[in-house]
């Protein structure tokens, strides 16, 4: 099996939700959009961002046991009071680009936003969350392992 990632699936409470979202907000191209059931958007050369309605993916993938009913507060978390347990990263070339995608991310409504910040690692990264409670890293990542995951 080759080292590599094709798709990202994550189950979304609303579809339509992620499409104004994604789409219309962050001005990001659909590859394949169908009302209710799924939104597909190419995020790399060979990566698609597959947003599934829950329904749809638990009956294709199996129930979802991350503990939450699917409602979150307005902080982006669920219920059981934590975040779903993933994180997807936009890297960047620059710090001042992760503050423009997260000032773009906060102007559409992305709830929470935690602003860009000096990492003890060396890069410097900020946060939004997504409709669904995801949380993207808007990341600079200096160094070899930043170029290579940028375009």
């Amino acid at each position: 099996m080759e080292q590599r990632i094709s798709f990202v699936s994550l189950a979304v409470r609303d579809v339509a939700r992620s499409r104004e979202f994604y789409v219309d907000g962050l001005g990001w191209t659909d590859e394949m959009y169908v009302p209710g059931e799924v939104l597909m958007i190419r995020v790399g050369e060979h990566v698609v961002l597959s947003l599934w309605d829950r329904a749809h993916f638990e009956a294709e993938v199996g129930p979802i046991a991350d503990g939450s009913n699917g409602s979150n507060g307005s902080n982006g978390s669920n219920r059981s009071g934590g975040v779903p347990p993933v994180t997807l990263a936009h890297n960047v070339a620059t710090p001042a680009e992760v503050d423009e995608v997260l000032g773009t991310a906060r102007g559409i409504g992305a709830d929470p936003v935690h602003d860009g910040q000096q990492r003890d690692w060396g890069g410097y990264t900020g946060y939004f969350a997504d409709p669904d409670g995801y949380h993207w890293e808007v990341a600079h990542n200096p160094g070899p392992l930043g170029e290579l995951v940028l375009p």
